[in-house]
């Protein structure tokens, strides 16, 4: 451990001879303007205290704080973007060892995480052996997901156990399967069942403002419409096979399209499941232009834990940055505006990865659209493309 003032993992214990110690956080603002960041210079020393991966920690601290955070494992070198005070950071890193290190029976520090097959997330205590599953709600659980700890053996009951890379970083993680083998989603499922009861209180008083026409004339011009566009490929892409009125991205679009309005997250989910395409990367098409409305920003937030459950690759992205493409540049025009706070809104859920939107920002497809209409999409977003562009750059600069 490196020098320095050290504390007790606990800092509730006053216990002088509790023998688990780490740093204590140090901050270092570096920047200005809109460029300004807290570097977190000890983060990799506090990480192996914690046998955790330091993205951890620094990611938990981004979610709490609403802020982008980035990380070069080679450099050690942890970044929360803002000005954040040290004391402040510390009391979250006090919850983040509440909730993510200490055993949830007897509050023991000296834990694993393990990723189940359901994945769920639990801390195996190698002090009183419990297993204790870390509160899924927070979005934390979800870059542990795509993110999880170095891999070393096979659980007892066939889960697999994930230890952390101390020091390390979880990017050596395996790719995220298509999960052959995830009939057992009932964990998933009342994942977001409680994620969307702790959305549904502050979204109810809003209904209004999301209101759509779904008078019967209204939604019959809607289906008749999604018909036409699977009929001609757009929605679904070149497989033939998945074409027709009988499909079940169909069936999938004339479902949304008729309880976008009443349906909650849990409930897309299930039908995705019940239809067999919970897996598929055209379920993403399909699911962004027959879900939002004109009011598509402030609804990602409410959806964003069903994105977050089916995209699970790189696939997947791209098959939602098609949606977003039809959605804005042929069924919703008025949204292209948007565009830039749709993408971060997508980012800032940690849908959508940056590298990905890159990509995608730079290479104009007729996959979902004409080329006239692609080119104006990613104009459009051109704002958005610059500030992740600035960022990188203020960040090679820094390390420099």
């Amino acid at each position: 451990m490196a020098s320095g003032p050290i504390v007790n993992i606990r800092r509730d214990v006053d216990d002088k001879f509790y023998r688990y110690k780490m740093p204590v956080l140090m901050t270092k603002i570096e920047g200005k303007g809109n460029g300004i960041k807290t570097v977190v210079p000890n983060m990799a020393d506090i990480a192996r205290a914690l046998s955790r991966p330091p993205t951890y920690p620094t990611k938990f601290f981004g979610c709490e704080l609403g802020a982008q955070t980035t990380f070069d494992d080679k450099a050690e070198r942890y970044i929360v973007n803002g000005a954040h005070d040290a004391t402040r950071l510390r009391e979250l890193l006090d919850t983040f060892i509440d909730k993510f290190v200490l055993c949830g029976s007897c509050k023991n520090p000296e834990t694993e995480l393990i990723l189940t097959k359901n994945e769920e997330i639990l801390r195996d205590c190698k002090a009183c052996g419990q297993r204790t599953i870390v509160d899924m709600r927070h979005k934390l659980t979800t870059f542990i997901i795509k993110n999880p700890p170095k891999k070393s053996k096979k659980g007892k009951k066939g889960g697999e156990t994930a230890e952390a890379n101390v020091g390390g970083s979880p990017g050596d993680r395996t790719p995220d399967a298509e999960d052959d083998d995830g009939e057992e989603d009932d964990f998933l499922t009342k994942k977001i069942k409680a994620e969307a009861a702790g959305l549904e209180p502050v979204e109810a008083a809003k209904d209004d403002d999301w209101s759509a026409d779904t008078s019967a004339e209204a939604v019959k011009a809607r289906l008749k419409q999604l018909e036409g566009g699977i009929k001609n490929g757009l929605i679904l892409g070149d497989d033939s096979d998945d074409e027709g009125a009988d499909s079940p991205y169909m069936a999938l679009a004339l479902w949304t399209a008729e309880h976008r309005d009443t349906a909650t997250p849990a409930e897309v989910y299930k039908k995705t499941q019940e239809l067999g395409i919970e897996k598929k990367h055209k379920t993403l098409t399909v699911l962004v232009e027959n879900l939002f409305t004109e009011n598509m920003v402030k609804e990602i937030e409410k959806f964003a834990s069903v994105f977050n459950k089916l995209c699970t690759s790189e696939r997947h992205q791209k098959a939602l940055l098609g949606g977003i493409e039809r959605t804005v540049g042929v069924e919703q025009p008025a949204l292209i505006p948007q565009i830039p706070k749709i993408l971060m809104a997508f980012y800032q859920t940690d849908v959508l990865e940056e590298e990905v939107i890159t990509q995608w920002g730079t290479h104009v497809s007729k996959k979902y659209v004409d080329k006239d209409v692609s080119k104006r999409v990613r104009k459009a977003s051109e704002p958005f493309l610059k500030w992740l562009e600035e960022a990188d750059d203020d960040d090679d600069d820094d390390d420099e």
